[in-house]
């Protein structure tokens, strides 16, 4: 059998400990040692495609929560003292993602600060277990509103909407990238639920930037507004946003983690994505976002100017109606007359190397988002894009 001094030696050998050597620290290359290729992130801020990257200044807060012990319970209320005030609305509360927002600000409208109610839920009795949404709203999100046990009640018009209220009725649930295809706007909506007394929840999720619209929902009057950590704030990617009415908000921490007996007892938020989640908000806040478009615009020019220069290719800038609004380039051309599909293209531009992810969905052509391109990477994206459609 190997003797002691034998089985320490090969095991500093191993490849992914990392080891120092003539001074030298040796960084494990974690995703290559599990056999998963990175990308270059032409796509956006998809949660499957591990959305955005956090700040210098983001890691700098969770670096420095990992090496000291609070109170869970204190720190969520001074850091959503603090992004309140930052923001300029009631209170504030940092989740789960939106996701859990969306559960959290649902069990609010229901149990208040009830603790039968609380400790009860999905078992909704006594409660009121009823969200109205238009049937244009309804998407895969809303699950984690039914994660309450309530039945969501969908109308088309204002009417419908009006004749659906009931005693029974919770809250008035809005998905704000579907705004434009419903037949209840902003708001009308919000008009409806103050007339009625029902509370009115924007999910709003992939809606900053632009930087106004963290208060621009509130204002219109919404009681409860959830945006995504992960996405255009930069934050934690597992954290977000709940905004909006004092006690809804109390109430929505009555629900979540760590109270042990509640419905988000699972939806835990550690102390380095709270933190993280708070400087995610200054940062975005302080910025200039003026600039930060100027340079989408270049690297967009980047990239279309490459593309252009090909016979049969057409470009176009475009930016997103609502959700994801910033500077966004489409490609198109005949694909008859080239022989190449644009599901070919995406194919090729994912299976090369360096590894690219365009954005998902594109109804002709393909889409690039340059908003979560790393320094430089648009030269890259431009070159092999350019490579790909000359064939």
């Amino acid at each position: 059998m190997p003797d002691r001094r034998t089985f320490l030696r090969g095991f500093s050998a191993l490849p992914f400990l990392g080891k120092a050597r003539a001074g030298v620290t040796v960084k494990r290359d974690y995703f290559q040692e599990l056999g998963i290729r990175t990308f270059i992130n032409a796509a956006g801020t998809y949660t499957t495609l591990t959305a955005s990257l956090m700040r210098p200044e983001v890691m700098d807060a969770i670096n420095y929560a990992s090496n000291h012990f609070v109170s869970l319970i204190d720190l969520h209320e001074a850091a959503s003292k603090r992004i309140a005030s930052a923001i300029g609305c009631e209170a504030a509360l940092v989740t789960a993602g939106a996701a859990s927002a969306l559960t959290l600000g649902t069990a609010a409208c229901m149990t208040g600060t009830n603790p039968e109610f609380i400790h009860n839920l999905p078992d909704t009795t006594g409660m009121k277990n009823e969200v109205i949404m238009q049937k244009s709203h309804r998407y895969g999100y809303d699950h984690a509103v039914r994660n309450c046990g309530v039945r969501i009640v969908e109308v088309e018009t204002a009417d419908q909407l009006e004749s659906a209220v009931n005693d029974r009725t919770a809250m008035m649930l809005f998905f704000n990238a579907n705004d434009p295809i419903g037949k209840i706007h902003l708001e009308e909506f919000v008009r409806l639920g103050k007339k009625h007394g029902v509370p009115t929840f924007n999910d709003a999720a992939a809606d900053v930037p632009p930087v106004e619209h963290f208060s621009r929902y509130l204002n219109i009057g919404f009681d409860l507004v959830t945006f995504s950590g992960g996405k255009g704030l930069r934050g934690p990617q597992s954290a977000g946003l709940l905004l909006g009415r004092k006690d809804l908000i109390a109430a929505a921490r009555r629900n979540n983690s760590p109270n042990s007996d509640a419905i988000g007892r699972g939806m835990k938020v550690n102390k380095e994505e709270i933190l993280g989640m708070m400087v995610a908000v200054e940062v975005f806040l302080k910025m200039d976002h003026a600039a930060e478009w100027k340079e989408f615009e270049r690297r967009i020019k980047v990239i279309r100017d490459e593309a252009a220069g090909i016979p049969g290719i057409m470009t176009e800038t475009f930016v997103p109606e609502i959700a994801n609004a910033v500077p966004h380039l489409r490609i198109t051309w005949d694909e008859a007359a080239r022989h190449q599909s644009a599901a070919e293209v995406v194919r090729k531009l994912q299976e090369g190397e360096p590894s690219i992810e365009l954005r998902p969905g594109a109804q002709k052509g393909i889409e690039v988002a340059v908003w979560m391109l790393q320094p430089g990477e648009e030269q890259i994206v431009a070159r092999q894009i350019r490579k790909v459609l000359k064939g």
